[in-house]
């Protein structure tokens, strides 16, 4: 099993996440992890934006709704509650099983 359907957004594995993600060239890639985190290692081309943080849900309904969003965090929880909020509000959105950590491809420091 490659995706696992929510209902409001799509759990996908790394290989599918990333097959998606490369299909969609105008697609955003949104890690929620701390800025630390962030900065610690994180999947090229990627935006952060802290889903700990109480004005996550402010900051993320500033986003274009035209776009899908791809996010992450560490091990796919905090992530699972990005997708959820983001969902809520509208967003396309699909989220990485496993987080960074089971992540297939680049990392960039």
């Amino acid at each position: 099993m490659n995706a696992i359907h929510t209902g409001s957004y799509e759990d996908l594995y790394s290989d599918i996440f990333q097959e998606k993600l490369n299909d969609q060239p105008h697609a955003i890639l949104l890690d929620v992890r701390t800025a630390d985190e962030f900065n610690s290692g994180k999947i090229p081309g990627a935006i952060n934006i802290n889903v700990l943080e109480n004005s996550f849900p402010e900051a993320v309904s500033k986003l274009d709704k035209t776009k899908s969003y791809f996010i992450y965090c560490l091990s796919g929880g905090r992530s699972r509650r990005a997708c959820a909020i983001m969902a809520n509000q509208g967003f396309n959105v699909h989220n990485l099983v496993g987080g960074i950590g089971s992540w297939q491809g680049e990392i960039s420091y």
